[in-house]
């Protein structure tokens, strides 16, 4: 049967520039990876914008406050996915466009993959009806590279104490999610890395960099 996402919505990759994320659950330091590669690649004298999801834009820091705040309290899936696919919207618009017509490099913590991991296997949405409001709300932008970091989920919950609104979910929801995480890269090898999240900051970052590496020739200084 042929996969009505793909048919509609094959995948663009930015022609000038470079776009890596960093995926996976809870803890799994995204956000100090995607310090040290933007570190990394500005001592190498790469243009390098670090940014996220959500809340990089004033509209997404609207949204981050709504979806993550333990006050906003229930909402229901579907509401809770548009707010993310309206602040990917935005993102690709006000910030990952620009920069990448630009010949920057792009260096996101979290992207679409978040939201098929979390509002799609998180909340049991349909995986494929939510992809495809996410694939249209980011115009089908594809990272030429997702690095994937894996981690237990316990493990991973266990790294901090306070939680937000999606990180305060049962165990069995994160789990849903890292198996969703692992699913999306396994279909699609060619742009993933999955790493052990529990390897030394410094290992990581080596093999980042080592796998980005090719994709930064097509980038000028």
């Amino acid at each position: 049967m042929v996969n009505p996402v793909s048919e509609r919505f094959p995948g663009v990759y930015a022609s000038s520039g470079v776009f890596v994320c960093f995926e996976g659950g809870e803890g799994v330091g995204k956000s100090t990876q995607s310090r040290l590669l933007r570190e990394r690649l500005r001592d190498a004298g790469r243009v390098v914008l670090l940014t996220r999801e959500p809340g990089d834009t004033p509209v997404g820091a609207e949204v981050r406050r709504i979806v993550l705040d333990p006050a906003t309290g229930e909402l229901a899936d579907r509401t809770e996915a548009l707010l993310y696919a309206a602040d990917k919207a935005e993102h690709i618009h006000a910030v990952v466009g620009p920069a990448l017509d630009r010949g920057e490099i792009v260096v996101s913590d979290r992207y679409v993959d978040s939201t098929l991991a979390y509002q799609g296997a998180g909340r049991s949405l349909e995986v494929a009806e939510l992809e495809w409001v996410a694939r249209w709300a980011t115009e089908d932008l594809r990272p030429h590279l997702t690095v994937l970091l894996d981690l237990d989920t316990a493990q991973g919950l266990a790294r901090f104490a306070e939680r937000d609104r999606i990180e305060g979910e049962s165990i069995e929801f994160h789990q849903r999610v890292r198996t969703e995480f692992l699913r999306l890269a396994t279909a699609d090898p060619d742009h993933y890395l999955v790493l052990d999240a529990g390897r030394s900051e410094g290992e990581i970052a080596d093999a980042v960099y080592g796998r980005l590496a090719p994709l930064l020739e097509q980038v000028r200084r």
